[in-house]
């Protein structure tokens, strides 16, 4: 299988660059810096690509039989009125871009994957969020709308789109988890927000483990939530952190002081609570090899 990545250098694309090479699959990168990426990863067959301004080379998709959309400027961040509009073109216009390029290559790549975000769903409290829980109304929610549209722009055209409505990556690597390290390493961890929120966490193997199943399986198509089955409140979570790194994890860090580091926008969504559970993906038969918090955080942090 030859498959196009874009993000291929970030988190998970590098991540999931590694897997299939592993596996004996080639693989596609599209980066800004091809010789930058290729240094990093050169068993990758890079390619140039400005994804706000341009759609991929046509040659870029040679040979290739499945594409997986990883692109996006991060959201973890101030979101100025600026930092909205990068977010939004990294996101939408790039995913447009790509979808272009995919139709004008001859032939088409039959599947698309493509990464989304559970912020789509909004806070819902303690009730239980799966796919047909419609959108909500705020400014990530609507942003996540536009940039699923654009992927499934694709399937219009005999192409097989999977939307990976992704929760929080655990990878020390990098997201949420290697934030946290430090302060509760140093015994300074603790609820965030309060901490009855629900958090839709998933594994880095698992959601790696889901792309690849959504590329290689021809029934699967559609939003599918990639998160683990069972979403822990955010207290939960700081506890069985604690427990792994075996300090206290007492020491809550208010709503206030989220808002004074990222915002008050940002906040808001730290806050929201997302019991989400992935429905579809379990019932079109994907396995998790991580379905309970402890034993993922064990895995990724004493292994």
């Amino acid at each position: 299988m030859r498959v196009l990545i874009t993000g291929a250098s970030g988190l998970i694309g590098s991540a999931l660059c590694e897997a299939l090479l592993d596996r004996g699959e080639e693989v596609v990168g599209l980066s800004r810096d091809p010789e930058r990426a290729r240094r990093a990863q050169p068993a990758v067959d890079w390619y140039a690509w400005d994804p706000a301004g341009e759609r991929p080379a046509e040659h870029a998709f040679a040979g290739v039989d499945g594409v997986v959309n990883l692109v996006g400027e991060p959201i973890n961040q101030r979101l100025t009125d600026a930092a909205k509009e990068r977010i939004r073109v990294s996101r939408v216009r790039a995913t447009k871009n790509l979808v272009d390029g995919m139709l004008a290559a001859s032939p088409s790549p039959p599947v698309l994957v493509s990464q989304s975000a559970v912020g789509i769903y909004g806070d819902h409290g303690e009730a239980v969020i799966d796919e047909s829980t419609p959108p909500a109304s705020d400014w990530i929610a609507r942003l996540v709308v536009d940039w699923e549209d654009a992927a499934s722009e694709a399937g219009g055209h005999a192409i097989r789109v999977v939307i990976l409505r992704t929760g929080l990556v655990l990878d020390p690597a990098g997201g949420l988890l290697k934030q946290l390290l430090l302060p509760f390493r140093l015994g300074l961890g603790g609820p965030l927000a309060g901490g009855s929120q629900y958090m839709p966490w998933i594994h880095r193997d698992d959601e790696l483990g889901m792309i690849q199943w959504a590329l290689e399986n021809e029934r699967v198509s559609g939003e599918l939530n990639a998160s683990a089955p069972n979403p822990v409140t955010n207290r939960d979570f700081s506890k069985a952190l604690g427990r792994v790194l075996r300090r206290p994890a007492l020491i809550p860090a208010p709503k206030l002081a989220v808002t004074a580091l990222r915002g008050s926008e940002l906040a808001e969504q730290v806050a929201a609570s997302l019991r989400v559970v992935p429905r579809r993906a379990l019932d079109l038969g994907y396995s998790f090899r991580f379905k309970e918090l402890e034993p993922a955080l064990r895995d990724l942090l004493t292994s």
